[in-house]
């Protein structure tokens, strides 16, 4: 298989990498800068390449599309990617609320520019149950700021996304997944669950032969949702949210 993982310099992304290199697949890494590539590169020598973009800026996000076009197609992308809480709120140079800007419109802007490969992976969390989807107020521009919130909604909206993706491209698998609560930079040292079974779900979505699509699963096992991710008129409303910031709209049903 040949995969790429976003936000693959350290972390979940990297040991995924580790584990998919080691089991003989060809993967491309993803850093955000030069120097995370050049420790992403140390770390995962046999990995195929970095690309490097930051994903808080939409132009830099749209470039990264084009990198990973010009390496040629994917069989998996993996949206492995996220930031975490903020105590405030801030903005991106683009004007866009940080973590919606990270953990939202960029895999959006990816999953709708980069070749359509036969799988997606996004990564949600089991936190996306206290989320919202304020098709009003995404980016917290009147409610009141939450850094626990903000990141609720947006794995919210990394699930909606993939099982709107299910819904309009049928030959490609889409499918979310909880890691669960692991000790990384992001979950902290005290984390509960074991950092190692963390990637065993995305590894068993993007190699073994299987069709399964519009899931979304713990430690393997499909898990119960927000009831909002499965409703259609909310789905249209946060892609078409997506595309009026972005200016670029997802593609219509594949018939490849």
């Amino acid at each position: 298989m040949r995969i790429f993982i976003t936000g693959s310099a350290n972390g979940l992304g990297r040991l995924l990498a580790e584990r998919l290199v080691a089991a003989g697949h060809e993967v491309v890494l993803h850093a955000r800068n030069r120097q995370r590539a050049d420790d992403a590169r140390a770390a995962v020598p046999a990995a195929g390449s970095v690309l490097v973009g930051e994903l808080s800026s939409i132009a830099e996000t749209k470039e990264l599309a084009q990198q990973a076009n010009e390496t040629g197609r994917f069989d998996v992308v993996v949206h492995n990617a996220a930031v975490g809480y903020r105590e405030r709120r801030s903005e991106t140079a683009d004007g866009l609320e940080h973590v919606f800007a990270i953990n939202t419109l960029a895999p959006y802007l990816l999953t709708a520019l980069i070749d359509r490969p036969d799988r997606l992976i996004y990564l949600s969390s089991g936190m996306h149950r206290g989320g919202e989807i304020a098709l009003d107020d995404l980016q917290f521009v009147r409610r009141r700021w939450s850094g626990a919130q903000a990141y609720s909604d947006s794995k919210l909206h990394d699930l909606t996304m993939a099982l709107a993706v299910a819904r309009l491209w049928p030959q490609v698998q889409s499918n979310a997944v909880d890691p669960g609560w692991v000790p990384t930079k992001m979950g902290g040292a005290g984390a509960p669950d074991d950092l190692g079974e963390a990637v065993e779900t995305q590894i068993w979505l993007a190699t073994t032969e299987q069709t399964t699509t519009g899931g979304y699963f713990y430690h393997r096992r499909r898990q119960q949702t927000h009831p909002v991710a499965g409703d259609v008129a909310v789905q249209e409303g946060l892609l078409e949210a997506c595309a009026e910031l972005t200016g670029v709209r997802l593609g219509q049903p594949s018939t490849r």
